[in-house]
């Protein structure tokens, strides 16, 4: 007998703020590949993903660049920092967390509250978490992204370390065997939903599988490079930039035999959904927002 599909539709209050997910190697402007990569796609547009952070920060106040994840955090802040002054954007001010004192220090903390967004760069997301988890920053972040018309922008590991479930370990060609993966709690901007990024040109699809296969609970997002996703009220998605966002959906899966075999044994996971969404689609993750005071 057929599953039938559960759907929700119990309103709650929304998140005033938006989230910007990039899947990484987005364009800034000077990329020498980017003529190349305009012959391939007739849908390239440089820059595309900047300037529209550009555009909803508008005049609220400068962007904060965290270069925490990155391990050269002065060389990707510099990145942004001449990029948004290419696209005449915001003032750009640099953010570098070292430390969780850092991320507890009133006086960074009131650099936040001046800002119109934020933007975490790519690097390894295990250190925004080991950092800035549980710390005052990432409460005022969260409050803003609550409260306020306040942006959260992250590319790569900066886009991976938004969500809850967050990937932190595992080789691009892994996942197909139990145990291969592994994840932790992210930043928390967005629940139940585990994020990938690099996510077609590094062939991510299986190791996202596993991740819905412990828990059909969570939605997976797979972003790929130079390609976007702009949340608002915490669910609505809009895809920005040249390439695909792939939605996969294991809420209705029919088997899986995760919770039975034994580690570095190949699963078996049926019935999941599967979204491919280019530019200028809309989607509605199907996900409950929370709030935090």
């Amino acid at each position: 007998m057929a599953t039938k599909k559960r759907t929700s539709t119990t309103s709650c209050p929304v998140p005033k703020g938006k989230l910007l997910l990039i899947g990484g190697h987005e364009h800034k402007g000077d990329a020498p590949d980017e003529d190349e990569q305009a012959a391939k796609n007739i849908n390239f547009a440089p820059e595309t993903i900047l300037r529209r952070l550009a555009d909803e920060i508008g005049s609220r106040g400068p962007l904060i660049v965290i270069p925490t994840a990155s391990e050269v955090p002065e060389e990707a802040a510099q990145d942004y920092v001449r990029a948004f002054k290419r696209l005449d954007g915001p003032p750009i001010e640099v953010l570098n967390i070292k430390t969780r004192q850092d991320a507890n220090d009133e006086d960074r903390l009131r650099i936040l509250d001046e800002a119109g967004g934020v933007l975490f760069t790519g690097g390894d997301q295990l250190r925004l978490t080991a950092l800035l988890g549980g710390t005052y920053l990432q409460h005022r972040l969260q409050e803003r992204h609550t409260n306020d018309e306040f942006i959260i922008a992250g590319t790569s590991a900066g886009a991976t370390a938004m969500s809850t479930p967050m990937i932190y370990q595992g080789r691009n060609d892994a996942g197909m065997l139990k145990g291969e993966i592994h994840i932790t709690t992210g930043l928390e901007f967005l629940h139940d939903v585990a994020v990938d990024t690099h996510f077609v040109a590094r062939s991510r699809i299986i190791r996202m599988a596993q991740i819905l296969a412990t828990n059909p609970a969570c939605v997976g997002m797979g972003l790929e490079e130079d390609t976007a996703v702009l949340v608002t009220e915490g669910r609505e998605l809009e895809v920005l930039g040249s390439g695909s966002v792939v939605i996969l959906d294991a809420r209705s899966c029919s088997t899986t035999n995760i919770h039975e075999i034994a580690p570095n044994t190949p699963f078996t996971l049926r019935g999941m959904e599967i979204h491919l969404l280019a530019s200028g689609e809309q989607y509605t993750l199907p996900i409950q927002p929370r709030l935090y005071a």
